[in-house]
């Protein structure tokens, strides 16, 4: 069965830093390609950034600049830093990985930024 759990998220001022964590386990990590989400009440959930198991990335544009995704296929854990955090970061945080034609979720870690 494949896992993810996500950590790291904290309550912090607009303009500061939090990394983001996604363990994973049951799956073959290096040969998948792992994304961030993000959602608030109300919202669809939005497309933060991706790595390939090539390593190659994207990032949703709101946070081009900002954050940076990363992975470590030693410990099969996907990370996100986030730098120069606004308000309109405040989310609740997803690890996602598509596996067998079906997508897997992890709980979700709340980030939010007071200004």
């Amino acid at each position: 069965q494949v896992r993810l759990v996500e950590s790291g998220g904290d309550s912090v001022q607009a303009g500061g830093s939090l990394r983001l964590s996604c363990r994973s386990s049951g799956l073959t990590f290096n040969r998948h390609e792992m994304r961030w989400y993000r959602q608030t009440p109300g919202k669809e959930r939005e497309l933060v950034a991706s790595i390939a198991a090539s390593g190659d990335t994207n990032y949703g544009d709101s946070v081009k600049g900002r954050f940076t995704i990363s992975r470590n296929n030693a410990w099969t854990t996907v990370f996100l830093q986030m730098n120069n955090l606004e308000p309109e970061d405040t989310a609740r945080y997803y690890c996602n990985v598509r596996y067998r034609s079906q997508d897997v979720w992890g709980r979700g870690t709340q980030v939010t930024v007071s200004s």
